[in-house]
């Protein structure tokens, strides 16, 4: 989740090819049909002292010990966070560069088409397909309670928590088999363009495998530092991971806080409780070609109308984004509602959003649930919206 603006385009599709499945070292993995397991703390952060003899000698090496970024990141940590630089130390000569993570994150991206393409339906088949749909429902069955406790929190359906724990790690299959660590700080300090953030995410990981008791080089994720079944980064781990089973822990790797850590960070970037999520709309004439689409726009129903563009409704809100979609025998438009914004915050994507709204609307169905209370039917518009 919240990747880099440039690998947003290989979203969680990327994100899971480039971290086949593997158990998370501090504990096994969470798999839909089976009990959560907590990450246990191992070895903390007390003990990480005694695993370098050449670092208790003063002899700091590492591959980035000659960084001056790395230099700076360490005297803020001790500055402002009142970490022992020794132990920095000691940790620092430990992480390891990978330059794969570089040669990944380099490979040419390819050029949008200007005609229709059919890429829409090919993303959604990576997600929307009948195998998750019935491993959600599992997921969803085995924990029932707890996901309505976490609706009934934080007011956002189940069937939305469920499908972001889909689309991010198929339920906690997933999760990726990289040291956390290597992958933040060789993005860090050998990716100039997104170093800045980078950095502060590994400084959020240090401040939370401190704060939870964890030794640093025991969590693993994505390819980019994406934690447990939610693919939670370090600074959203930070703001808006819970200990929802209430053992004294915030533990990713462990449904239970999973479910309520993702509950809670779509509340707390503004999940309207009851509300629409998108909306099917039409598109006559030449105007909507013309018109910038995405998640980041902002129109209103008048602007929309000018161009052409009609929706039954927009389901009260006064400005909406167009969303655009290859699909196969030409573009689809739908109106992004306030909702819709909120689930790209989670990934800076409409086609990522629109995977997990369809995903989470076709497990809502399957359920059996009444509704669907997130979409609205557009009279004429073709086939009825998931």
């Amino acid at each position: 989740m919240r990747l880099l603006a440039r690998l947003v385009p290989l979203a969680s599709a990327a994100l899971l090819s480039a971290c086949a499945s593997a158990s998370n070292p501090t504990a096994t993995s969470a798999s839909a049909t089976g009990a959560g397991t907590k990450v246990q703390p191992a070895v903390g952060w007390s003990e990480t002292r005694t695993r370098s003899a050449a670092a208790e000698r003063g002899s700091y090496r590492g591959d980035f010990s000659h960084y001056p970024a790395a230099a700076e990141l360490k005297d803020r940590l001790v500055r402002e966070h009142g970490f022992d630089r020794g132990e920095l130390e000691r940790i620092f000569s430990r992480i390891e560069r990978q330059q794969w993570i570089l040669d990944f994150m380099n490979k040419p991206t390819a050029r949008p088409s200007t005609t229709p393409t059919g890429a829409w339906d090919r993303y959604r088949a990576k997600f929307v397909t009948d195998a998750n749909i019935a491993s959600g429902l599992r997921f969803w069955r085995q924990y029932d309670a707890v996901l309505d406790r976490a609706s009934a929190r934080y007011g956002v359906p189940p069937e939305y928590i469920v499908a972001i724990i889909g689309v991010e790690t198929r339920w906690g299959s997933y999760m990726g088999k990289h040291r956390v660590i290597d992958a933040l700080a060789t993005i860090a300090f050998d990716y100039p363009r997104r170093a800045e953030y980078f950095t502060g995410e590994l400084e959020s990981f240090l401040i939370m495998t401190r704060n939870e008791g964890l030794d640093p080089f025991r969590p693993v994720g994505s390819y980019a530092g994406a934690m447990g079944l939610g693919q939670f980064m370090p600074s959203s781990f930070l703001r808006y991971a819970v200990d929802f089973d209430g053992d004294g822990r915030r533990d990713l790797w462990n449904p239970v806080d999973a479910i309520g850590s993702v509950a809670n960070y779509f509340a707390g970037h503004g999940w309207r409780t009851g509300e629409a999520v998108t909306v099917r709309a039409q598109a006559s004439g030449s105007g909507a070609q013309a018109m910038k689409t995405g998640f980041d726009t902002r129109y209103s129903p008048a602007d929309l109308r000018r161009a052409g563009i009609n929706a039954a409704s927009t389901g009260g809100a006064d400005e909406v984004s167009l969303i655009r979609l290859d699909a196969k025998g030409g573009y689809q438009y739908w109106l992004g509602l306030p909702n819709f914004y909120v689930i790209t915050r989670y990934n800076h994507s409409s086609y990522y959003a629109m995977a997990v709204h369809q995903l989470a609307q076709e497990l809502r169905t399957r359920r059996g649930l009444p509704g669907p209370v997130v979409t609205q039917r557009v009279e004429g518009a073709g086939e009825p919206p998931l």
